[in-house]
């Protein structure tokens, strides 16, 4: 099973910017969807964004539109998260996760659902805060 390590969290103040880094390890197959989850205290997880690694169609969700950008390296594995212009509200910890789809790629992605994900990192705190 592919496995997922996040990390570039931290604490930044409004307006700022950080970038996630997601590596997997494993298969190099295509038909992988990766996404990044949220969840806050007392909070349920959330999607806020998720790729195709074959094609890098995009999801995001409504909050984040116009301030996260999703981008993939294929040669390196990699998915990164640009997160610019942040606001206190997107305070939790941030997990990527990553699932095998060969038949229903595109809608994996464009629902950006925790549950049709199996295979989940660590988690990586940030932290938006005056």
């Amino acid at each position: 099973q592919v496995q997922v390590v996040e990390s570039g969290g931290g604490l930044v103040q409004p307006g700022g910017s950080l970038r996630l880094s997601c590596v997997a390890s494993g298969s190099t197959s295509s038909y992988y969807a990766i996404g990044w989850f949220r969840q806050a205290p007392g909070k349920e997880r959330e999607g806020v964004s998720c790729i195709s690694r074959r094609d890098g169609v995009t999801y995001y969700e409504d909050s984040v539109k116009g301030r996260f950008t999703i981008s993939r390296d294929n040669a390196k594995n990699t998915v990164y998260l640009q997160m610019n212009s942040l606001k206190p509200e997107d305070t939790a910890i941030y997990y990527c996760a990553i699932v095998w789809a060969p038949y229903r790629l595109r809608t994996v992605v464009a629902t950006c659902q925790p549950t049709d994900f199996d295979s989940w990192g660590q988690g990586t705190q940030v932290t938006v805060s005056s």
